[in-house]
């Protein structure tokens, strides 16, 4: 039994109605509109990636030249030394050939003795030596010595307080610090006096301990006044020791 193949017969397709058959066109209609508008759009993207990018070209100037090197002019060439003007010789003429005769002066004549002898002057007799005569003692300038330097004056002496007095009584002030801080002490200040009585130096010579009660010191001092010192009627300085105290009243 032989078989034999045979093509299945087509199913007959039943006709689509009218509806959908629009439908389908329309749609097709727009696939191809979407089709053509993607080639319209890819157009000019492909011309512009497919063009060459342009070359610009742009002029430069040339540089300018440099100007030529003009070459210093050369040194002027050293002036000539003027050569000193030749002395022209000498030339002999027939004017000047002839010698010149020189001239000679006869010395004059010496003098006749005769003549010498009136003419000689006579002779100046010495006048008579006068004897000197001694000097008049009524007329004689006596020459005074010089004057004497004047004579030292003698150092200031020193002398004890208890010889010493006083114009002005020394008044001693008490630091208003010093008594609130119970400061106390003594203090002996050297001072100078001169011979019109009043202070000219002071140094203290023992201290206190408190620079408010030896400054005090020195201005009770400073403002004394005291009587002249004299020897034999003279006023001289003197040095003299004041003791001042400050003590606080217990």
């Amino acid at each position: 039994m032989s078989t034999s193949l045979s093509k299945p017969a087509p199913h007959p397709t039943a006709p689509l109605p009218r509806p959908a058959r629009a439908a389908v066109a329309l749609a097709m209609v727009a696939l191809h509109a979407l089709a053509i508008h993607g080639l319209m759009r890819l157009a000019p993207a492909r011309t512009s990636a497919g063009a060459p990018a342009p070359i610009f070209a742009e002029l430069v100037a040339p540089p300018a030249p440099e100007p030529p090197r003009v070459a210093p002019p050369p040194p002027p060439p050293p002036s000539p030394a003027v050569a000193p003007p030749r002395p022209r010789p000498v030339i002999a003429t027939k004017k000047t050939a002839k010698p010149v005769e020189p001239t000679v002066v006869a010395p004059p004549e010496p003098p006749k003795p005769e003549k010498l002898a009136q003419q000689a002057p006579a002779p100046i007799e010495p006048a008579p030596a006068v004897p000197a005569r001694d000097p008049d003692p009524q007329t004689s300038v006596a020459v005074a010595p010089p004057p004497a330097a004047p004579a030292p004056r003698p150092a200031p002496k020193d002398i004890s307080i208890r010889a010493v007095e006083y114009l002005t009584l020394p008044v001693l002030r008490y630091p208003s610090a010093s008594r609130r801080l119970l400061e106390e002490g003594r203090v002996d200040v050297r001072v100078l006096v001169d011979a019109r009585g009043a202070p000219r130096e002071a140094v203290i010579v023992r201290s206190s301990g408190y620079p408010r009660l030896d400054e005090a010191a020195l201005a009770t001092v400073r403002a004394t006044r005291f009587k002249p010192y004299t020897e034999n009627g003279v006023a001289m300085p003197f040095w003299v020791v004041m003791p001042l105290i400050f003590e606080l009243e217990s």
